[in-house]
């Protein structure tokens, strides 16, 4: 009895050293892709999109939700270590309830329905989850810490969304006209991607 404790705790650590092995290096890719990032025509400068959260969604596929949440948050420390930050943490905040939000549904669907079915489900659910948080924490917590921390008013912050976008016209047409379709394309885009490339992926994540 003894001694299939002690197996079980050998496991057990073997699978924590696998797993860390296998989180950091998918906590480097993303930070390497989050390097790699564009404009949309219809949002403001500072909302980019990139594939940082490619890792993140296929390590929650393939190692559950917790490694996935996990790379979401190394890669914005890594991020920070290597850049600094130029939004006052701001923008790595955010990015990290998004990219959790988008792990925490899209992981959890596929855990109980692992099928293509349940993969398009489960990023369908998770981008619709992802863009409605990141409208509210924008709305109510990031914009306005945006405007306090850089002493910009609120009105400086939405011409910027005016410039390239004319629908936006105040505070709450920059959240529907500019904050959701960016959340949406974005979504979309790392969803088709992480479709595309978790199946080739799969094996290597799940060796022994």
């Amino acid at each position: 009895m003894e001694m299939e404790k002690k197996v079980d705790v050998v496991k057990k650590e073997k699978w924590s050293t696998r797993t860390m092995v296998k989180v950091s290096m998918l906590s480097v890719i993303a930070v390497a892709l989050m390097f790699v990032n564009v404009s949309v025509p219809f949002a403001p400068p500072f909302l980019k999109v990139d594939l940082g959260d490619l890792p993140a969604l296929i390590g929650g596929f393939a190692l559950g939700t917790v490694p996935g949440i996990v790379v979401v948050l190394l890669k914005n420390i890594l991020n920070i270590v290597l850049q600094g930050s130029t939004t006052a943490y701001v923008g790595e905040l955010s990015n990290f309830i998004v990219g959790s939000m988008f792990v925490i549904v899209s992981s959890q669907i596929y855990k109980h329905n692992k099928t293509k079915k349940g993969a398009i489900l489960g990023l369908v659910f998770g981008v619709l989850i992802m863009t409605t948080v990141a409208t509210l924490s924008n709305y109510f917590v990031i914009f306005p810490m945006y405007s306090k921390l850089f002493g910009w008013p609120m009105d400086k912050i939405i011409a910027l969304g005016t410039k390239v976008n004319h629908l936006v016209t105040d505070y709450n047409t920059m959240m529907i006209y500019a904050v959701v379709p960016f959340n949406l394309v974005k979504g979309f885009i790392v969803s088709l991607v992480t479709l595309l490339l978790y199946k080739p992926l799969s094996p290597i994540l799940h060796r022994k």
